[in-house]
């Protein structure tokens, strides 16, 4: 998985090494989809997305992340 739309909100997986680093962007929070926080992924809520270039820095991140996975 690379990302997704979850309501109004873009949910990116950033992986654990730069967790904390994405909850310090604008507009991201911890992702609770199951009631508690799952580390490496976050919501980013559609204010931080209002251009396509802070888009593009979201998915670019994401897209880095899950290509430097090993394939299943």
């Amino acid at each position: 998985m690379c990302c997704g739309v979850v309501r109004d909100e873009l949910m990116v997986r950033v992986g654990p090494d730069a967790y904390q680093e994405a909850l310090g962007q604008p507009c991201a929070r911890e992702m609770d989809f199951i009631g508690r926080p799952l580390k490496g992924l976050v919501y980013v809520a559609s204010e931080g997305l209002e251009s396509d270039q802070s888009l593009r820095g979201w998915v670019d991140r994401d897209a880095r992340y899950a290509l430097s996975l090993p394939a299943k």
